[in-house]
């Protein structure tokens, strides 16, 4: 029965519940860049838009571990 390769439950759940995370600040990030384009003669419009891309860059990152922590479920011994 060891010599069947099994799929680390835990890892693959990790990896999951990084996707999730990421489809929040997916949504997040665009429109809070949008918002902040749209106000350019407000005072914080700045730290509106390094906000902004700081959400798209923290789902970039998320994704890519996401689905790294997955991929290391189902290949990794």
């Amino acid at each position: 029965m060891d010599k069947y390769k099994r799929t680390n439950k835990n890892v693959l759940a990790r990896g999951v519940k990084h996707l999730a995370a990421a489809l929040g600040t997916l949504v997040l990030g665009p429109i809070t860049v949008y918002n902040s384009f749209m106000n350019k003669d407000h005072a914080l419009f700045i730290p509106v838009l390094v906000i902004g891309v700081i959400f798209m860059l923290l789902a970039i990152f998320l994704i890519f571990r996401g689905i790294k922590l997955m991929l290391d479920s189902f290949f990794k011994q």
